[in-house]
C-alpha cells in the first residue's frame, strides 16, 4: 500500500436524537442553497423579480430530485416498478416489511433530463417573456456547482466507487468491507466539475456568449458529460455485468453520449439553423 493512500471510514450522519441528518442529504441541501444565491445576482442583472427566482428554486428542487430518482430506477433498478413501487417515491422499502432507507439511488442523467423538462414548465408558468433556452443557459451555472457537492456526498457514503488501484491517490473504502484501494471516482468528478462551473461563470460574466442562445447550455452538456464519460473508465459499473453494456461502454457512458451530442448542436449549429 502506498503511503499516500487513505482509509476512508467516516460517520455518515449526525444523530440529533429525534432525527438523523445524513451528510449526503446535507450536500444536496447545500447544493440547492448555494445554487439559489448563485442565481440571485444573475436574475438581478437580467432584471427578473425575486418571485421569479423563488419559483425557479421550487421547480429546480422538485424537478431535479424527482428526475434523479426516476432516472436511477429506470436506468439501474427497473425491477423496483414491479417489486417495490412505493419505495421509488418514498424513503422507505416495503419489501419484506417496512424499513426506512432514506432517498437512495439518484442518477445524474435523470436529473439532467428532468431539469430540462422542469425549466420548460417553469417558463410556461412564470417567465413567458423569456425563451426556454434563455433559462437553461443560466440555470446550468448553479447546477454545475451543485454537482460538485453531490459527488462529495457520494464519497462520504462510499458509493459510486472506482476500480481497484495501486495509485497513491487510491482510497480504501472501509465501510464497504474492503482492505484494498480503489480510485475515488467521486472526487475525480467533483474536482473537474469545479472547472465546469468556473468556465460557465466566466463565459456568462466576461463574454457575450450569454447572448448566443443555447451556447452556455450546450457548453454545460459537453463539458459535464465528457468528464463523466472519461471518469467512467476508472469507475466500477453501478450494475453488475454492465461494464460493457454497449460495445466498450458502461451504462453511464452510453447515456452520456447523446447529451454530449445535444450540447455540441446547441453550441455550434442551433443559432445558424435559427438564422
Amino acid at each position: 500500500m502506498y503511503l499516500l493512500q487513505i482509509e476512508w471510514d467516516p460517520i455518515k450522519f449526525i444523530d440529533l436524537g429525534f432525527f438523523k441528518l445524513h451528510f449526503y442529504s446535507l450536500m444536496w441541501i447545500i447544493a440547492f442553497v448555494i445554487g439559489f444565491y448563485t442565481m440571485k445576482p444573475i436574475f438581478k442583472k437580467e432584471g427578473e423579480s425575486k418571485d421569479a427566482l423563488d419559483a425557479l428554486f421550487i421547480y429546480s428542487v422538485l424537478g431535479i430530485m424527482l428526475g434523479a430518482r426516476l432516472g436511477h430506477v429506470i436506468f439501474y433498478e427497473p425491477e423496483l416498478f414491479k417489486e417495490d413501487f412505493f419505495s421509488i417515491f418514498l424513503p422507505f422499502s416495503f419489501k419484506d416489511g417496512i424499513r426506512f432507507t432514506g432517498f437512495q439511488g439518484l442518477a445524474s442523467h435523470g436529473a439532467a433530463i428532468a431539469m430540462i423538462i422542469s425549466m420548460y414548465l417553469y417558463r410556461k408558468k412564470h417567465l413567458l417573456h423569456r425563451s426556454w433556452l434563455w433559462i437553461l443557459d443560466r440555470v446550468v451555472i448553479p447546477v454545475a456547482l451543485g454537482a460538485v457537492f453531490v459527488r462529495i456526498g457520494n464519497f462520504i457514503n462510499s458509493e459510486i466507487v472506482g476500480f481497484k488501484t495501486d495509485s497513491p491517490l487510491g482510497v480504501i473504502f472501509v465501510q464497504n468491507g474492503e482492505n484494498f484501494a480503489r480510485h475515488p471516482a467521486q472526487l475525480y468528478e467533483a474536482f473537474f466539475y469545479i472547472f465546469v462551473f468556473i468556465g460557465l461563470l466566466f463565459f456568462y460574466w466576461r463574454t457575450n456568449k450569454s447572448k448566443q442562445e443555447g451556447f452556455l447550455f450546450g457548453l454545460f452538456l459537453v463539458l459535464l458529460w465528457t468528464i463523466r464519460f472519461f471518469v467512467e473508465f476508472v469507475k466500477k459499473a453501478q450494475v453488475d455485468g454492465r461494464d460493457d453494456y454497449v460495445w466498450f461502454m458502461n451504462t453511464g457512458q452510453v447515456l452520456s453520449v447523446p447529451l454530449i451530442l445535444i450540447g455540441l448542436y446547441f453550441m455550434f449549429f442551433y443559432k445558424k439553423k435559427a438564422e
